[in-house]
């Protein structure tokens, strides 16, 4: 545990920091297999919005630096895939 006040604030705000990141990895993680459930599921409707959110997370991430761009890229194109092949 550190003794200086700068660095006692620092360690809070750099676990703060990381619990966030956590929550935000997560929810990104969530909606992608919300959508994949919905693909195996074979709800068109359903998979057409949850494709919408996962992209959206999967942009967030990549903007705020929890994954590559290069990585949401690859993710997004794979989900856009599944998706095509849902819809024939």
């Amino acid at each position: 545990m550190p003794n200086i006040k700068a660095a006692v604030k620092r360690t809070k705000t750099i676990e703060k920091r990381r619990q966030q990141r956590i929550a935000q990895k997560s929810a990104m993680r969530t909606s992608v297999k919300k959508f994949l459930t919905a693909v195996d599921r074979q709800e068109q409707e359903q998979a057409a919005a949850l494709l919408r959110e996962a992209k959206r997370d999967l942009d967030k991430a990549a903007t705020k630096g929890l994954i590559h761009k290069n990585a949401a890229a690859r993710q997004k194109s794979r989900l856009e895939k599944k998706y095509q092949a849902l819809n024939g």
